[in-house]
């Protein structure tokens, strides 16, 4: 962002670094004015407050926004503020749709007159095609290529598509498939942690910031970058020059001192935070950690405490910069100028810190000795439900208890068994979560050599697979020799990217799957994820727990759930004895002694040198050309979505909502997965019988994420989950309703089309937490095309929130106390919503529900729409109508 006209506190100055000299705001300077105190201020606030300084306009930011930031103190009214990230970070399942909504958008401004090339990004947008891969194949060495095969296969009309945005968008990069997840190449590569930006003959410096779509952009975090995981509606805002309209928030102080203690992990740790923070209750918070533990810390460890922010709730989960982010800089292979400008430009800012560093103040604070961390896993359902393991066994036999203790004799690939609830079916290593980390990879190779040498093996029902988020990963694991041993027991490289982390687990064996099906059996899956919501990792699979890439291992070699892996034995070696986890569990020793032997700075130097070069697939494939996209009306990936059709150069008068019908009813901890699903696409749903119309084959249905850029396919999945609990319908789970007033049950897809034929808008009414879990833009893009005008809810996970409202559907919530059930909402009821017509931030609205019998309810609840900037969205129909109206 470049310096703007504003600069009221007359803090521009210059910086030099060697021999070069950069433009800066400095931030001592208002110290000097009596304006701020910023020893007082945390350090997240403080690369805010630089962000206001730099970005004032007299528009969006004013000098008072910089004054109220300056003077926080907890307990500080709320003041709403407007933040203007540096860059823009897009994974491909939110980034395609996000460059669909761009091409739509030129095509929009053309067609009203004004230059489609106004539309483009303003700042660096980053695209890491991460999301695609499936573990299709697994268990041989030509797994990985099988599988990157088969995505091309799938994915060639969606990456054509993006090679077409790399073309036609300035500033625009893709990082191609089978190279890595989009977090760990940010954290690895991306990340700069200070810009240096040219502008005319001169450069500026500042913090790096980011907003991407996908919520553990939090990762990042641990380098001391600023940013948070967004939808794609308010990423393309972003890359257009919007800013992100935001109250100055909370920040919660998170101590840590001790160290952690033999055979605890940086999994274990954060499983723990996890659960502390959900107890506290920081959402819509910064968390800031500090105190001496951060020294012990790795930023790799730092980065799989950041990374699981969305799951503890924050939005950040933040960690200032230090020596060890330098030292993780110049260990990662960037170049010595950037190094030497990080160092330079934090120490000046006073945005270094060290263990002398005094605490500033935070609005509410935790405490945690890192000694007494403990190894962990959580589940079965959720990420903050931790479980010690010397207590996992007893805890999953409580989730079967009450079930039938079936034992189901299978044959499989010339093995037969025995399977019943509780066998683990899954063992996945996955996710950027962990991946990132050298010390828990190595230890998971370290393992699995050392059960190798003692004979044992995994077990015959086990689908394992090693999906590591960086390539850098594979040539440690080979430099320190455990390759062959991971893969004499199974955990062979499928590919590079999220796989069974996000669903993309592939299909199990058919024998298994029908045995698991057909009986009704608890199957278990163990990753190395962030994520575990129900019927997220595999539909046939509903105990889904998250553990390190160690235990994810020895899970795999003990084949059960039901076993106390500090107690009872794995297995037995040749010799008959008895094999315990405490047998083959690495010393710390052993993996510090590993790490330093066989991770370099070659490693990253080499694989990041050509990390937009691509393979063969995609080196060779046809890029369409033309500032404006050429749709190709029989594509099922890529169409002109309507959210521009027939839109008005001036917007209509905001009006209240009349003669409204329900379409769900939903409870809490409803996440986006279950509004709009990313995994596969059943034959039977709305969305597989479009498929098959169009004349796709079931086999090549792919998933619903890879056919985000198809708004026909995603509005028929909203809502769709296979586990969804419509209270609408009860005794039903997946996409059912009632269409009201007959009462027909039918697909929530079949009853919205006929609700839009009728001329009638919908709501949904929901529990607690809705819409946690990933950022997805298209559960709130399905719920307006779906014809649902506005949310009842207790209350809302963050970025859903903003989303909802960035789709021009009104999210409403509940008075604290009031739910559907203390007011006898029934769901059968005719809505009136009045208020609207004069909508201010966080307004209350008067809702009527008229029963069937004449009978009317009426209850006030509070327009979610929190800022002006909000409102004035909301009034346009959407944020992205609201930008191209500007553009005209």
């Amino acid at each position: 962002m470049a310096i703007n006209a504003g600069n009221s506190f007359r803090t521009r100055d210059k910086l030099n670094v060697g021999a070069q000299t950069f433009d800066i705001h400095r931030l001592e300077f208002l110290e000097k004015q009596g304006v701020a105190d910023l020893a007082k201020l945390p350090f997240s606030l403080r690369i805010l407050l630089e962000n206001l300084l730099r970005c004032e306009d007299g528009r969006f930011v004013h000098a008072e926004d910089i004054r109220a930031l300056a003077n926080w103190r907890p307990g500080a009214p709320e003041k709403e503020i407007a933040f203007m990230p540096a860059r823009v970070l897009l994974q491909d399942f939110t980034g395609v749709p996000a460059i669909v909504d761009l091409a739509t958008m030129r095509e929009a401004v053309q067609r009203m007159g004004g230059n489609p090339k106004r539309i483009n990004p303003l700042f660096p947008a980053e695209l890491v095609i991460d999301h695609s891969v499936q573990v299709d194949n697994f268990g041989s060495v030509n797994s990985f290529g099988l599988n990157a095969e088969m995505e091309f296969q799938r994915n060639v009309e969606r990456y054509a598509f993006l090679r077409w945005g790399q073309t036609a968008f300035q500033n625009f990069k893709v990082v191609p498939p089978d190279t890595g997840i989009c977090h760990q190449v940010n954290l690895e590569y991306l990340a700069r942690v200070v810009c240096a930006m040219p502008y005319g003959n001169r450069f500026e410096a500042y913090p790096d910031s980011v907003v991407g779509t996908d919520s553990h952009t939090t990762m990042v975090n641990a380098l001391g970058v600023f940013g948070w995981g967004v939808g794609g509606i308010e990423a393309e805002a972003a890359m257009l020059g919007q800013p992100s309209s935001m109250l100055i928030p909370e920040v919660v102080g998170f101590r840590l001192h001790g160290r952690l203690s033999e055979g605890a992990t940086a999994t274990d740790l954060v499983l723990t935070v996890t659960e502390m923070l959900r107890k506290k209750g920081v959402v819509g918070k910064f968390v800031e950690f500090y105190g001496s533990g951060l020294s012990t810390l790795s930023v790799p460890d730092r980065a799989t405490i950041a990374n699981m922010a969305p799951e503890y709730g924050a939005t950040m989960g933040f960690f200032p910069v230090d020596a060890e982010t330098l030292a993780y800089l110049q260990f990662t292979a960037r170049s010595a100028e950037q190094i030497a400008l990080v160092e330079a430009y934090c120490k000046e800012q006073m945005l270094f810190r060290t263990d002398q560093t005094p605490p500033p103040l935070f609005n509410d604070a935790l405490d945690l000795d890192l000694g007494t961390v403990e190894p962990t896993v959580a589940g079965p359902k959720r990420p903050q439900d931790r479980v010690a393991l010397r207590q996992a066994k007893a805890s999953f036999t409580k989730v079967v208890e009450g079930t039938p203790a079936k034992h189901v004799a299978v044959r499989n690939n010339g093995d037969s068994f025995d399977l019943s609830s509780g066998a683990v079916v899954i063992a996945a290593i996955t996710s950027c979560t962990n991946t990132s980390n050298p010390s828990l990879m190595l230890g998971a190779g370290l393992l699995a050599k050392k059960a190798v040498e003692r004979g044992l093996h995994v077990k015959p029902w086990v689908k394992t697979s090693l999906a590591p988020g960086s390539k850098v990963v594979t040539d440690y694991l080979l430099a320190a020799g455990l390759t062959p041993y991971l893969e004499k027991l199974n955990f062979h490289l499928v590919g590079y990217g999220c796989t069974t982390c996000i669903g993309n687990s592939g299909p199990l064996p058919e024998a298994i799957g029908a045995a698991i099906k057909d009986n009704n059996l608890i199957a278990v899956a163990v990753l190395s994820g962030n994520r575990n919501f129900e019927g997220r990792i595999h539909p046939l699979v509903r105990a889904n727990y998250l553990a390190s890439p160690p235990l994810v291992v020895a899970y795999a070699l003990a084949g059960r759930m039901d076993l106390d892996l500090t107690s009872e034995p794995l297995g037995t070696d040749p010799a008959g004895k008895p094999v315990y986890l405490k047998d083959i569990w690495p010393t710390p020793q052993e993996i510090e002694s590993t790490v330093r032997s066989s991770v370099t700075t070659a490693q990253y130097s080499k694989q990041y040198s050509e990390v937009f070069e691509g393979d063969a697939h995609w080196k060779s494939m046809p890029i369409p050309k033309g500032d404006i996209y050429k749709w190709d009306p029989k594509s099922t990936y890529i169409k002109l979505p309507p959210f521009f059709e027939n839109m008005p150069k001036t917007p209509p008068a905001l009006a209240d909502i009349h003669g409204a019908k329900v379409l769900a009813i939903l409870g809490d901890s409803v996440t986006t997965d279950h509004i709009s699903p990313a995994g596969s696409i059943p034959v039977e749903s709305p969305a597989g019988k479009y498929l098959i119309a169009n004349g796709v084959k079931p086999h090549e249905f792919n998933s619903y994420g890879a056919r985000r850029g198809n708004h026909e396919v995603m509005m028929r999945g909203t809502f769709g989950n296979i586990r969804l609990r419509n209270q609408l319908a009860p005794g039903t789970e997946g996409g059912w309703t009632l269409y009201l007033p007959d009462g027909e049950k039918m697909s929530i897809y079949d009853a919205a089309v006929k609700y839009r034929e009728a001329g009638v808008p919908l709501v949904v009414i929901a529990g607690k937490e809705y819409g946690s879990g990933s950022s997805r833009d298209w559960a709130a893009k399905g719920t307006r095309l779906l014809g649902v005008r506005a949310v009842i809810a207790e209350s809302y996970e963050r970025i859903h929130r903003s989303n909802l409202v960035g789709m021009g559907v009104l999210p409403l919530e509940f008075k604290p106390g009031e739910n559907r059930e203390s007011l006898g909402l029934t769901g059968h009821e005719m809505f009136e919503i009045e208020g609207v017509a004069s909508l201010a931030p966080k307004k209350p609205i008067t809702v009527h529900a008229k029963s069937a019998d004449g009978k009317l309810k009426t209850f006030s609840a509070i327009a979610r729409a929190d800022t002006p900037e909000e409102v004035s969205y909301y009034h346009h129909g959407g944020i992205l109508q609201y930008v191209l109206r500007q553009m005209l």
